[in-house]
Parts: structure tokens; C-alpha cells; sequence
């Protein structure tokens, strides 16, 4: 439970490469749609950040290209699979729980992969999750 959990810098490392990727994946999509780069979030953007946040990690044994290209991945702590109903909660609830805090709970949650032994955010106890650099069994 919880071995050789990922911190805040390899975390924030892999969001930025995952913001980076789905960024240059949605402007060409909006491009080769539309005949223009879309400068603003919309139903496109949306889905393809839906679909990569939420089944890759599912297909993919917790890695997201980010988290993979850093060496670190979302494992449940009951050591079962990462599933659709782990990143529904990962993800959805625990993103009600921060619009609901006004943001206050991201700042709290980065304190706490900062500062906590395991690494553990708000979002990974809600779904019963922690990031580690082990690889999958």
C-alpha cells in the first residue's frame, strides 16, 4: 500500500506533458476540422481531455503519456486494477469536491502530495488511489 509513492514535482512534471500533449492533439483536430486553431476549450477539447483522462489509465495500467514518460502511474491502494469507477471518482467527484471549495481543496491537495509520507492528495483518497513509481504486477 502506498510503496514508493510519486511527489508533487514528478506529478506536476506529468501534468504539464499530458496539458502539453492534449493541447497540440486538440489544435490539429480543430484544425483539420474546422481550418482553424481553436484558441478556447470547446466540445472537442472537452472530449479528448474526457476520453485521455478518464480510459487511459484504465487501458494502459495508471499511466497517462505524461505520468508514463516520467515513470510513475496511478495504482489503487487495495492493489486491484484501476478501473472506470476509480477515475470517475478520481477525476469527476473529486472535481465537484474542488469547484464545491472554490479551489481551496486543489491548494490543500498539493500541500498534501507535498508534505504527507504516502503523497496522498484529496482526489486520490477519494478514490482510494496513490501515484507510484512501481510498475504494474
Amino acid at each position: 500500500m502506498c510503496d514508493n509513492p510519486g511527489g508533487f514535482w514528478v506529478r506536476l512534471g506529468a501534468a504539464i506533458l499530458d496539458g502539453i500533449l492534449l493541447f497540440i492533439v486538440s489544435a490539429l483536430l480543430n484544425f483539420a476540422l474546422f481550418q482553424q486553431f481553436v484558441s478556447e476549450p470547446n466540445n472537442i477539447t472537452h472530449a479528448i481531455d474526457l476520453l485521455y483522462y478518464l480510459l487511459l489509465p484504465v487501458f494502459w495500467y495508471g499511466y497517462t503519456v505524461g505520468k508514463r514518460a516520467l515513470g510513475i502511474r496511478i495504482a489503487r491502494v487495495d492493489g486491484r486494477k484501476v478501473g472506470i469507477g476509480t477515475m470517475l471518482m478520481r477525476n469527476f467527484v473529486a472535481g465537484i469536491a474542488y469547484l464545491l471549495t472554490l479551489g481551496i481543496g486543489v491548494i490543500v491537495s498539493a500541500f498534501m502530495v507535498g508534505l504527507r509520507e504516502d503523497k496522498r492528495s484529496i482526489h486520490d483518497f477519494i478514490a482510494g488511489t496513490y501515484v507510484t513509481y512501481d510498475k504494474p504486477e
